[in-house]
């Protein structure tokens, strides 16, 4: 009888070892670069490290294809435990109840107090926290500093009518520009922070449906960009730029200001010092408002996962305030934790714009309505088309703005029938 028990208790205990070290995760990265992937590793490397028996696979997917391939795996039932979540997928995969809501784990998180209002409130996008975000692609206004004393100009501008004013000066620089203006690829983000600026709201819809995008106010602020263009106030050529081109605007001195993302810093910080320039908030327009858009990318687990818990586990590592700030530094993000901007590498003037920004009430974050269906043919062709003929004096505000008006307000409707 004794030998028997201890055949139990060792089958029992080998059953018990095979349970624990069946504990694999998968991970899906859909922004991915060689260096990005190295840093997730060594990250994932220490959660591993700290976690015997937990092993996690990275599965890395090219972000031009990221959507389709994440969307086949888990449609052929080869669904990750993690997904790197950018915000325009989070509606999709949570409206189709395939996300884990996140609010409980947080809330018995050791950091979970110390998250900013911000990164949950941005994570509750679905209604509840279907991902919790990693970091933020704000919008906030680049300065050239040497360009403006060389101009005249009294400190960076705070208001819509300053910018216009402080670009006009700088414009009057022999072989120099104001604004370093996206009229290219990618952006609608600048039509759509003026309009707003200008109309004094980032709703995008009325209650009844209606797109604000040619509402009076609205139309003032695509005029605004018009206005900067054929006034000479931005390049000539900036009519088909893109990132890379007002990026290279800015650092080789062509222009004064540039309104981008975090991950702009890295190239201007590389080729240009740091005390000749800084990162403002977006101006404020009339009602004393600037609607900076923002981008943000997150952690969300699948419903589908077996290992739930060690699933919140590996979460939690890669959100912890030093790992986030790791992670932050490395792609070029706003961290998500209280008190980074007084980390050493954000406490700058170059990071200053963002953080004042996320902590100011009068600067309201504007997340694009990526949830209608059309929206990205919308960006990336009728606003891109259109907005150029405008730059180009073939089309005016209202045109364009009636246009967009009339797109958007039609994908609404289909989307909220849909719901």
């Amino acid at each position: 009888m004794k030998h028997l028990l201890k055949g139990i208790a060792a089958a029992g205990m080998l059953m018990c070892s095979a349970a624990y070290a069946e504990r694999n995760l998968k991970l899906v990265e859909v922004i991915t670069s060689p260096e990005r992937t190295k840093v997730l590793q060594t990250l994932v490397d220490e959660f591993e490290a700290a976690n015997e028996g937990v092993n996690v696979e990275i599965v890395s997917l090219p972000w031009g294809s990221a959507f389709e391939k994440l969307a086949t795996m888990v449609a052929g039932g080869d669904v990750p435990d993690i997904v790197e979540m950018p915000e325009r997928w989070a509606a999709l995969y949570a409206g189709s109840d395939q996300l884990v809501a996140l609010d409980d784990y947080v809330a018995g998180w050791d950091h979970g107090s110390t998250l900013t209002d911000k990164t949950v409130q941005m994570g509750r996008q679905t209604g509840e926290m279907h991902m919790l975000p990693y970091g933020f692609y704000l919008r906030a206004m680049f300065y050239n500093k040497k360009l403006l004393a060389e101009a005249g100009v009294d400190g960076p501008p705070a208001t819509m009518e300053e910018f216009m004013a402080a670009s006009a000066a700088v414009s009057e620089l022999d072989g120099k520009s104001g604004y370093c203006l996206r009229g290219g690829p990618g952006g609608l983000n600048a039509w759509v922070m003026m309009a707003a600026a200008m109309n004094g709201t980032n709703e995008f819809f009325t209650e009844d449906g209606k797109s604000r995008i040619n509402e009076p106010g609205s139309v003032a602020g695509i005029q605004y960009l018009i206005d900067m263009y054929q006034k000479g106030y931005a390049p000539k050529d900036s009519v088909s730029w893109g990132f890379n081109e007002i990026v290279a605007g800015f650092y080789s001195g062509t222009c004064a200001f540039l309104d981008q993302d975090p991950d702009a810093l890295i190239a201007v910080a590389e080729r240009m010092p740091a005390e000749d320039f800084a990162v403002i908030p977006m101006p404020v327009g009339p009602a004393g408002k600037a609607f900076p858009t923002i981008g943000f990318v997150g952690w969300s687990m699948f419903e589908a996962s077996e290992h739930k818990d060690e699933s919140f586990d590996l979460i939690a590592h890669l959100s912890a305030p030093e790992a986030n700030a790791t992670w932050a530094k490395r792609i070029g993000v706003i961290p998500v934790h209280k008190g980074a901007d007084q980390d050493p590498h954000f406490k700058t003037e170059q990071f200053k714009g963002w953080f004042d920004t996320l902590n100011g009430d009068e600067y309201v974050p504007t997340v694009m309505p990526v949830y209608l269906e059309q929206f990205g043919y919308f960006a990336d062709s009728i606003a891109l088309d259109s907005s150029q003929e405008a730059l180009l004096g073939q089309r005016s505000a209202q045109d364009i703005a009636d246009e967009w008006a009339e797109f958007l307000t039609n994908e609404y409707a289909t989307w909220k029938a849909a719901q």
